[in-house]
């Protein structure tokens, strides 16, 4: 059985292409990500036609999508059962994410009792060993 969300909003994103560094193209010691140009004649700063666009508030997403996986559930990091059992009753609106720091064994256990609870996690594969290599 394949857990689904309470609600699935189409999600729709005002910008899909990444904010650029000004002049990243032009120099590799300058890396594509963003940082706000703060000088006083800079042409981008100063939003003239044809420069790159600056991100600024208007491009955030709605706030019924925000942080909202296509899956349609928002993702919890966890790394124990009780931080588990605290999605019990939002199971159909977040998803649980097992953090990298937890053990083989530990994640037996959680992928168990999620199954319990009806709670759905995003990587319930991660370090699951086959049982003929055990």
């Amino acid at each position: 059985m394949a857990l689904t969300p309470a609600s699935r909003p189409k999600i729709v994103k005002k910008r899909v292409k990444k904010f650029t560094r000004h002049q990243s193209d032009r120099y590799d010691k300058v890396k594509r990500n963003w940082r706000r140009p703060k000088g006083i004649d800079n042409r981008v700063r100063r939003k003239f036609k044809g420069m790159y666009k600056m991100p600024n508030i208007g491009y955030g997403s709605a706030a019924v999508t925000r942080h909202m996986m296509p899956s349609g559930f928002k993702k919890v990091l966890i790394h124990n059962v009780k931080e588990l059992e605290v999605l019990m009753m939002s199971n159909k609106t977040y998803s649980a994410e097992i953090a990298r720091g937890v053990s083989a064994k530990n994640r037996k256990t959680l992928v168990e009792r999620a199954a319990q609870l009806a709670i759905r996690i995003t990587n319930p594969n991660a370090r699951i060993r086959s049982e003929e290599n055990e």
